[in-house]
């Protein structure tokens, strides 16, 4: 962490990015250069290439959202979903209109098609040219295999977004060419993407993992951890559909394959497998259940807290009989690089923290998605922890990631550098700047990705690199592709440790802290279904993933939108009378906003701008 210098990256801004670990993105970027001198120097080439590293992930920013014509921030992804309430604002902003079901062409945000096609542009230009820059041979080759993946990644967002789209390859066109706007089929995009990430891996010169200065590069555990992603969504219910394509007939192709295969499932089962048996790299949970701040004080599941800022937690590389020789980066397959700033504490931190309020605020629902501390629901009269469970104490004995995840009323936050400060969110006696109805909307705020040690209103800057892909990702696509390919109670053995459905989110709640029970099930229910397997996938995906941009697109490729965010979502008033503040609540669920979900928001809306430019460029249905 550093000290706030706020007029020197002022500075900066103009001629690089600064990181918090000496990163290869501190190189000097080469905007202002034309490509005979960027090609004709080693230094700034590899400085082009670095340009195309910078709006990896931009689409999941906390927030990416802005008002229609502004600069202002409004939220990210998960306002857009049944993660997060948005700001109230007078400006409409994308989040708002996917939540109030009034997204269309016209004030949908052209990020993802503007972003994406700029940087597959540079992708292009840089494979073209670097044959000409004098280098190391085997750097060159390793340039080009990242760019490869670069290109695939970029492409991936938009496939994700829109389905289809226009499929450029190698082609530079220039102001006088005209271009080919036609949708390439959703089959043609995810074989040119994952043929894309397959040309990288062949070239044999990614490292199996990176580290140190290298941290965010491309390695062979993000190619593989890519193509379990998109074969993952690929072989979901909205593009792998048995019961006929979605879409209009002129689209369908367009939106998902001609007819239903579950052999795709095994393609991502066969790419998350490839991620779990890399014995160079060595991709695992971080499992720790030790405050490193605190002097070890126990604490379980803090290591899902560290790998949201791994970058402070690489030295904690032991915990009882676990060593983890890379720290809290042992998870991260690759994460998205960020100069030390609080903008985290910012977006989420209630005002009495500094918050400025623009990331959202969670919603009750999420909130009470969470467990008890034996893996049970809230509402299971059969869990241990039942009977204590109250809206006015929602932390005590309750899944550890819970406390990680949500803000809520009497729980201590850093402010001003006051670390034993409280968050009051109750109405009454006591009531603060916090407190529902002023400070939050749904009584709770988000807690995810801050800093213990920092706030809006502390002068500390933490680190906020975070996760594009980590492991825990890929033991829940494994979970799913194993579940609807081979079934709930299918087992194999890897590196001598039985693995399947169940083991892979045994594992995951075993790392969240929660208790193993006398069955050793962490609170799952023994003998699912299939059809059970999969809900409990889906809730742990929710709860494992929340705030990382998963949700918007799982809710989608499940095609159980129409159900989740086509609904009242909820925060919870709590009343308090007298002076201790640790007794003398009331509280009441209250609705805070009706979600609206049409039928084609299951993609979004091309841009209005491009489809008037472009008469050949078909919307998506039922946008027209």
């Amino acid at each position: 962490m550093k000290i706030k210098k706020r007029l020197l990256w002022l500075f900066l801004i103009p001629v690089g990015i600064a990181s918090c670990d000496g990163s290869f993105l501190d190189q000097t970027l080469t905007s202002d250069l034309n490509e005979t001198v960027v090609f004709g120097d080693s230094t700034y080439a590899s400085g082009f290439l670095t340009n195309i590293y910078t709006d990896i992930g931009f689409d999941t920013d906390g927030d990416r959202f802005g008002g229609h014509n502004t600069m202002s921030s409004n939220g990210g992804l998960q306002v857009a979903c049944d993660e997060a309430e948005f700001r109230a604002s007078s400006t409409i902003t994308t989040g708002m209109a996917f939540a109030t079901g009034t997204v269309n062409p016209v004030i949908v945000t052209d990020d993802a098609w503007s972003t994406c096609y700029k940087q597959i542009r540079a992708c292009n230009t840089f494979l073209k040219k670097i044959g000409q820059t004098p280098m190391v041979e085997n750097t060159r080759q390793q340039y080009i295999a990242e760019c490869k993946f670069l290109r695939a990644w970029y492409y991936y967002i938009l496939v994700r977004h829109y389905g289809g789209v226009p499929v450029i390859g190698d082609t530079l066109y220039t102001a006088d060419d005209k271009v080919n706007a036609v949708r390439s089929s959703y089959e043609d995009c995810i074989d040119y993407i994952a043929g894309q990430v397959n040309d990288a891996l062949s070239m044999k010169v990614l490292r199996p993992r990176t580290s140190g200065s290298t941290n965010g590069r491309i390695n062979e555990g993000a190619c593989y951890g890519l193509l379990s992603r998109i074969y993952l969504d690929a072989a979901s219910p909205l593009h792998n559909n048995p019961n006929g394509q979605w879409g209009t007939d002129e689209t369908k192709n367009l939106l998902g394959y001609a007819s239903y295969d579950k052999e795709r499932w095994l393609k991502s089962y066969e790419a998350s497998k490839k991620v779990m048996t890399m014995t160079t790299g060595d991709y695992r949970l971080y499992e720790v259940h030790a405050d490193d701040d605190n002097d070890n004080a126990p604490e379980p599941g803090w290591g899902y807290y560290a790998v949201q800022i791994a970058a402070d937690f690489a030295d904690v590389t032991s915990y009882e009989d676990f060593k983890y020789p890379y720290g809290a980066y042992q998870e991260i397959i690759l994460q998205k690089k960020e100069p030390e700033s609080i903008r985290v504490c910012d977006l989420y931190c209630p005002p009495s923290c500094g918050g400025d309020k623009y990331g959202g605020y969670i919603y009750w629902d999420l909130a009470e998605a969470f467990p008890m501390a034996d893996g049970k629901a809230i509402d299971d009269p059969e869990g241990k922890y039942y009977a204590a469970y109250s809206p006015v104490t929602p932390k005590q004995y309750r899944d550890p990631r819970f406390s990680n995840v949500v803000t809520v009323n009497n729980m201590q936050q850093m402010s001003a550098g006051e670390k034993t400060h409280m968050v009051y969110t109750c109405l009454g006696d006591g009531a603060t700047e916090d407190a529902i109805y002023s400070g939050t909307p749904t009584g709770v705020y988000i807690k995810k990705m801050v800093h213990r040690g920092c706030a809006g209103n502390y002068f500390v800057e933490p680190p906020i690199s975070r996760p594009l892909i980590r492991f825990a990702e890929i033991l829940l696509n494994y979970a799913e592709a194993v579940n609807e390919y081979y079934g709930p109670s299918w087992t194999e053995n890897i590196g001598g440790t039985e693995m399947g459905a169940y083991e892979a989110l045994k594992l995951i709640r075993r790392r969240a802290g929660i208790e193993a029970g006398t069955d050793g099930l962490y609170g799952l229910k023994a003998n699912m279904t299939q059809e059970e397997m999969r809900a409990a996938i889906q809730l742990e995906r929710r709860l494992e993933l929340c705030f990382e941009g998963f949700r918007f697109y799982d809710v989608r490729r499940w095609m159980i939108a129409e159900e989740t965010d086509n609904k009242m979502m909820h925060g919870l008033e709590l009343t308090h009378t007298g002076t201790n503040m640790n007794t003398g609540y009331t509280w009441r669920i209250v609705d805070v906003r009706k979600h609206v979900f049409r039928k084609s928001m299951y993609f979004w809306p091309i841009p209005y701008n491009e489809t008037v430019k472009c008469p050949e460029l078909l919307q998506n249905p039922y946008y027209e």
